[in-house]
C-alpha cells in the first residue's frame, strides 16, 4: 500500500514538473528559438570547419604542434555539436522526438559518446581493450565530428532545397561547389607526387566533374592514390550526375522531405512517381557500383601480372579504370593511356572489357 502511494506521488510530482516545465518554456519561446537559431548557425559554421579541417587534417604533412593545434579546434566543434544537441533534447523534445530520423540519432549519439574521455578518464584495468582503444582513440573523435558534420550539410541542404529555390540555380551552384571543392582537394600535398598550379587543379577537376577527360597534365604520373581517390569520387559524382548524388543524401538523412522537394527531384532523376524517389535512387547507386565492380574485376584479369604493378598498384589501375570507363570520363592513369605499348600488345581484353561497359551504360541510359 504504501508503494503504491509513493508511486503515484511520484508520477504526479513528474507530471507536475513537466507540466510547469512546459509553461516555462511557453512562456519563453522567443527567447528559446533565438537562442535555438544562433545554436543553429554555429552549427552549420563549425560543419564546415570541420570539413575544412579534415581535408587539412588528412591532405597536408603537419608537425606535431600542428597537430594539436587542430585538435584543439576539433574539440571546439565537438562542444558546438555537444551544446546544440543537449540544447534541442531540454528544450525542444517533442520537436526533436518527432522528426529527428535514425541516421541523426546515430550520429548524435557518436558525438555525445565521444565526451567518455573527458568524464571518465580512460581507466588501468580495461573491460574491452579493443573498443577502449577505438573510443579513447583521436581518429575516432574525428571520424564522428565528420559524419556529424555531413550529416549536418545534408540537412542544411534539404532546408535550402525546401525554400522553393530555382532547380537550375541548385544544379548551376551543385556544379560549382563540386569543382572549386574538387580543384582544392587536389592541390593537396598528400594527392599528388609534385606541387602542380592553381590552374591545372581547376581544370583537371572541371574536366571530371564534367566528365570530358580532357587534361593538362598526366594523370598517371601527377597524383598518388590519394590523389586517384580524388578524382575518381569526381568523375563518379559527375557522371551519375550531381543531383542524383544531393538528392540521394538528401532523402537518405533526412526521410521524407516536403512536397516540393519531392517533386523538384522526382524531375530531375526521371523517376515515375514520388513513392519510388528513393528505391529509384538507391537503384541507380546500386547498379552503377555492381556495374563498376564487375568491371574492375575484369581489368585486373586482363592485366594482371602485365603492367610491371604490384598487386595493390593493380588494385588502384583496376578500380579506377572501371569508375572512367562506366562514367565515360577518359581519363586513366596509366602512362600512355589505353595506347600503353604492353595494352596494346596483350590480348587486348582489357579492351574488350571497356567496350561492353560502355554498351551497358548506353543501354541502361536509353531505357
Amino acid at each position: 500500500m504504501t508503494m503504491n502511494i509513493k508511486s503515484r506521488l511520484s508520477a504526479i510530482a513528474k507530471f507536475t514538473l513537466s507540466h510547469r516545465w512546459q509553461q516555462t518554456l511557453r512562456r519563453n519561446r522567443p527567447a528559446v528559438d533565438i537562442a535555438g537559431s544562433i545554436l543553429g548557425v554555429a552549427n552549420v559554421l563549425g560543419s564546415m570547419a570541420c570539413v575544412a579541417l579534415f581535408i587539412a587534417y588528412l591532405g597536408y604533412d603537419r608537425s606535431p604542434a600542428e597537430v594539436k593545434s587542430m585538435m584543439v579546434w576539433f574539440k571546439a566543434i565537438q562542444w558546438i555539436y555537444v551544446v546544440r544537441i543537449l540544447f534541442s533534447l531540454i528544450f525542444d523534445y517533442r520537436r526533436t522526438i518527432t522528426y529527428t530520423k535514425v541516421i541523426k540519432w546515430i550520429v548524435d549519439i557518436a558525438v555525445l559518446v565521444t565526451l567518455l574521455p573527458a568524464i571518465y578518464p580512460r581507466p588501468d584495468a580495461q573491460w574491452l581493450p579493443w573498443l577502449s582503444t577505438i573510443l579513447y582513440s583521436r581518429k575516432f573523435l574525428v571520424a564522428v565530428l565528420l559524419a556529424y558534420a555531413l550529416t549536418d550539410i545534408c540537412y542544411t541542404t534539404v532546408q535550402a532545397m525546401g525554400k522553393h529555390t530555382n532547380p537550375s540555380l541548385i544544379l548551376s551552384v551543385s556544379f560549382l561547389v563540386f569543382i572549386f571543392l574538387g580543384s582544392f582537394l587536389l592541390m593537396m600535398p598528400k594527392c599528388t607526387l609534385y606541387p602542380i598550379s592553381y590552374a591545372d587543379s581547376l581544370f583537371v577537376a572541371t574536366s571530371a566533374v564534367c566528365i570530358t577527360g580532357l587534361t593538362t597534365i598526366d594523370v598517371a604520373t601527377t597524383f598518388t592514390p590519394l590523389g586517384l581517390l580524388v578524382l575518381g569520387l569526381l568523375i563518379q559524382i559527375g557522371g551519375l550526375g550531381v543531383m542524383t548524388f544531393t538528392s540521394f543524401f538528401a532523402l537518405f538523412f533526412s526521410g521524407n522531405t516536403s512536397i516540393y522537394n519531392q517533386m523538384m527531384i522526382k524531375d530531375m532523376i526521371s523517376s515515375q512517381n514520388i513513392n519510388s524517389l528513393l528505391p529509384t535512387l538507391l537503384y541507380i547507386l546500386g547498379f552503377t557500383i555492381t556495374i563498376e565492380a564487375i568491371g574492375a574485376a575484369g581489368v585486373w584479369l586482363s592485366v594482371h601480372g602485365l603492367l610491371g604493378m604490384s598487386p595493390e598498384e593493380e588494385v588502384v589501375f583496376s578500380l579506377f579504370h572501371s569508375l572512367s570507363a562506366f562514367c565515360n570520363a577518359g581519363f586513366s592513369n596509366l602512362p600512355g593511356g589505353l595506347s600503353n605499348p604492353r595494352l596494346m600488345n596483350s590480348d587486348q581484353s582489357v579492351y574488350i572489357n571497356d567496350s561492353v561497359k560502355f554498351e551497358v551504360v548506353q543501354s541502361w541510359l536509353s531505357r
